[in-house]
């Protein structure tokens, strides 16, 4: 006889007894590294990496990457609180598939700040020596100074305003990774300037 009981996730807090039984020896380390992290992520077979706030934002997000024919290799939503090390916590995880060609950060900043995201991503850059295309959509709260901490940064982070204008460029630049790789032919994107 077997048996498997599903709980939701959404009741951890009032079920700490049937949540402490839970053993991750099977789950995949990212899955549990997001929840640790409080992240929202789920793993995907595509080359671009997403990094979005909110769940109709980043499906919005994968939408138009798909259809300026890339595909995308996760889902993961920072939420709207997220601080800059979770952002950097997103970034380990999306860098840690092999697939990922290139990096799509698509934030609007209703209730969280730009600039927040913006200290995440150069701290990543930083830590992680990140060597491939990044392409950033800042939209909302404190975007000015966001802009200015990505330009003031050592890395060459590309940024962007328009969601079409970011989604056709992360397209193309993991295009072109893909070919280099493809080819043997040694292209990285080098951050530092």
């Amino acid at each position: 006889m077997d048996c498997k009981i599903n709980v939701d996730d959404n009741s951890e807090f009032r079920q700490h007894a049937v949540f402490d039984l839970k053993d991750n020896v099977q789950s995949d380390w990212r899955d549990v590294k997001a929840q640790e992290s409080n992240l929202n992520y789920i793993g995907l077979d595509g080359e671009i990496g997403c990094l979005v706030n909110g769940a109709g934002l980043a499906m919005a997000t994968m939408d138009i990457i798909k259809l300026y024919g890339g595909s995308p290799a996760n889902f993961l939503d920072v939420g709207g609180g997220a601080s800059a090390a979770q952002v950097k916590d997103a970034f380990e995880l999306i860098t840690a598939d092999p697939r990922v060609q290139a990096i799509f950060v698509n934030i609007f900043g209703g209730i969280m700040r730009c600039d927040t995201i913006a200290h995440g991503i150069v701290a990543a850059a930083k830590e992680l020596k990140l060597a491939i295309p990044i392409v950033v959509r800042l939209q909302g709260t404190r975007v000015d100074d966001a802009k200015a901490i990505l330009a003031n940064s050592q890395f060459k982070i590309l940024a962007c305003d328009d969601l079409d204008d970011g989604a056709r460029l992360v397209v193309k630049l993991a295009q072109i990774v893909s070919l280099a790789r493809s080819a043997s032919i040694g292209v990285q994107f080098e951050l530092p300037i």
